[in-house]
């Protein structure tokens, strides 16, 4: 079988494509790019249509001429990510490699692409709406009182016709389907995304489109190293609702690209290898900048941090919030948190080390949680016990 075809690369990727429609939260900014225009490796043009209003009709003159400007406006990409997948000949003979590969891609699709997708192209709308200030300071026993003032701002700025979604995180999600008045007004319609139809709840007409709190934090870092993936920036606040037109953003994806080469081909191991690469960026044309409006959670700042020298040494931090504070500790594997595992019992602003420690290094963070929902970690202390 020519698992290297030019049909099976095809099909891979236009599966694959079909699946990031139909998983990805903000899929549909997709459909907004259409009108898009690359310019270089790296330039995306998007044009931005703006009219006169209308005159006074002249009995003698007739007609007041009107201008139409298109302007159309550069916006530079950055999101280039790629990954090389291997699946190792013993691991399924060449008639099952198709269907095996298959499976491995989607779920690499389901797991790793899209929640970096959904988290980049949330985390860029939600510092856009609080770098112009366009953020409400909701009340998480009133969620449906916030989701209304969030909808009247994105009304007042493109009117009542736009088709609205919101993205909601899950906390604010439980929320909502557990007040029983809300409940009421919950209905269930259809949501277009490419050419797949979904059922998606909404509220007034307002499409809510549940995200889980990992995907809805105000900015990342994605880590460009072999590790790979994404994780929450130092300062990133949880975005608990963004609401928006659903033509508000484009999502311009340029490569979506699927290389495959058999053992024979793969000069690096006796494998079948898939290289996938997306490069993608999310841009909001200049007259909907004021049409993305967010909840975000009160910001977190650690004031100071000490790791005592008694015996055992006792770690304290000390933090501030707008919000009610609530802390966990973790101790971890190294200084990238890796193995974190939730320490029992130490629910204070400082921990006290057990006496039963073995001589070593130890990594521990805590973990400060807002309101009961949103939460920020602190440096990672180093502790080295004699």
């Amino acid at each position: 079988m020519a698992i290297n075809s030019i049909e099976n690369v095809t099909r891979y990727s236009n599966e694959l494509d079909k699946m990031f429609a139909q998983k990805s939260a903000v899929g549909f900014f997709a459909d907004n790019a259409l009108a898009t225009k690359f310019v270089g490796a790296k330039t995306v043009i998007i044009p931005d249509i703006d009219f006169q209003g209308l005159a006074d009709y002249d009995r003698d003159t007739g007609f007041s001429r009107g201008a139409i400007t298109v302007s159309n406006s550069s916006y530079t990409m950055s999101m280039d990510r790629a990954r090389s997948l291997q699946i190792d000949r013993e691991d399924m003979d060449e008639s099952g490699i198709a269907n095996l590969a298959g499976k491995i891609l989607g779920e690499y699709v389901r797991t790793k692409v899209v929640p970096e997708c959904d988290a980049y192209v949330l985390s860029k709308l939600a510092g856009l709406a609080l770098s112009r200030s366009n953020t409400v300071e909701g009340n998480a026993s009133k969620p449906f009182e916030t989701l209304c003032q969030l909808i009247t701002q994105v009304q007042s700025v493109v009117g009542y016709d736009e088709e609205i979604v919101a993205f909601v995180d899950s906390h604010i999600y439980a929320a909502l389907q557990n007040s029983s008045e809300i409940s009421k007004l919950i209905t269930v319609s259809d949501f277009k995304q490419g050419d797949i139809n979904l059922k998606v709840k909404s509220i007034n007409g307002v499409a809510i489109i549940p995200v889980v709190s990992e995907r809805m934090k105000t900015s990342y870092v994605f880590n460009p190293d072999n590790a790979g993936g994404f994780t929450p920036a130092e300062a990133a606040r949880e975005t608990y609702m963004l609401v928006c037109p659903k033509t508000a953003a484009h999502l311009v994806k340029k490569t979506e690209n699927m290389r495959i080469f058999t053992p024979e081909q793969n000069i690096d191991a006796d494998a079948y290898k898939f290289d996938y690469r997306i490069y993608y960026d999310v841009f909001v044309k200049k007259s909907g900048l004021d049409s993305v409006w967010a909840w975000v959670s009160p910001a977190v700042t650690f004031t100071a941090s000490d790791v005592g020298e008694g015996d055992p040494a006792t770690i304290s931090v000390t933090a501030q919030s707008e919000g009610t504070l609530t802390y966990q500790w973790y101790e971890c594997e190294d200084e990238a948190k890796k193995g974190a595992i939730k320490i029992a019992g130490a629910n204070q602003d400082d921990y006290t080390l057990s006496e039963d420690l073995e001589a070593g290094t130890y990594y521990f963070f805590v973990r400060v949680t807002v309101d009961g929902m949103a939460s920020t970690d602190s440096e990672v202390f180093t502790v080295t016990v004699q």
